[in-house]
């Protein structure tokens, strides 16, 4: 497994994409209401990210071997839509969640996040989804730190979901993130304290996990890109993308409208 560890130089490239792609879901917010097509989401974040950052919205015809290119700027999953969803003409309603999972490039450099959003008034159950997945992924960036292992991010948030009665996707996982899209390693949202890779400095990844209010087992849509779950249970994510710093982590996906991180 090669994982590159960034440069100074590097990692300032690094915040600038992180802040960027955050900045394009605090642009958004307000837009993210009941009656707005998913369609309508992408084409406002794909000129604000073209024409306003100068940035390149890395999904935009990604293809990664065995798949079609992307054909959207953004991906928006939809209640029990995992991952990947393709934007188009569903009209968001009231109760509805969705993730809006943004990636863009700035001068080479990635930088990915995404958020949950509720549309209207939810119910508590999405509303408890939403927030214990936002308290998973925290939960596993609180374990980053110099000498500690990928098993125990993955560990720290296994423990949490499945101890509030929700489960974990298995089949997809954060990556390391920089000139690529996607780099070494892979962070699993699930394992065991104390195995896998230790961690250093300067090591640039996302921890992203997928919570699924039901069972964990999923399935891929015929578009060849959406994922959703297998009994249609609610599903949620968040992401950050995170650096490994000398003396813990630092978040880079952060901007002036990014939610707080939970307490504890």
């Amino acid at each position: 497994m090669a994982v590159v560890i960034k440069t100074a130089e590097e990692i300032h490239g690094m915040r600038e994409a992180g802040r960027l792609a955050s900045e394009v879901l605090d642009f958004i917010t307000p837009y993210v209401k009941p009656g707005v097509t998913t369609e309508h989401l992408d084409r406002l974040c794909h000129d604000y990210m073209v024409h306003e950052q100068q940035t390149i919205p890395a999904p935009l015809n990604y293809a990664p071997p065995g798949y079609s290119p992307f054909p959207k700027s953004i991906c928006t999953s939809v209640n029990h839509q995992v991952c990947h969803g393709i934007p188009g003409e569903r009209v968001l309603k009231t109760g509805d969640i969705v993730n809006l999972d943004i990636t863009v490039i700035k001068n080479g450099f990635h930088g990915d996040t995404s958020r949950m959003f509720l549309v209207g008034d939810c119910s508590v159950a999405a509303r408890r989804l939403c927030e214990m997945t936002y308290r998973c992924m925290w939960a596993g960036i609180r374990q980053v730190k110099p000498g500690a292992s990928l098993g125990d991010i993955g560990s720290t948030i296994q423990q949490l979901a499945e101890s509030s009665g929700f489960s974990v996707v298995r089949e997809f996982c954060g990556h390391g993130i920089g000139r690529r899209f996607h780099e070494d390693p892979q962070i699993l949202h699930y394992g065991k304290a104390g195995t896998g890779m230790i961690l250093s400095p300067g090591m640039i990844f996302t921890i992203e996990p997928m919570i699924n209010a039901g069972r964990r087992e999923i399935r891929e849509l015929a578009d060849g890109w959406t994922i959703v779950t297998k009994d249609h249970s609610l599903s949620a994510q968040w992401e950050h993308t995170v650096l490994v710093t000398d003396e813990g982590f630092e978040v880079l996906t952060q901007s002036a409208g990014s939610p707080p991180a939970p307490l504890g």
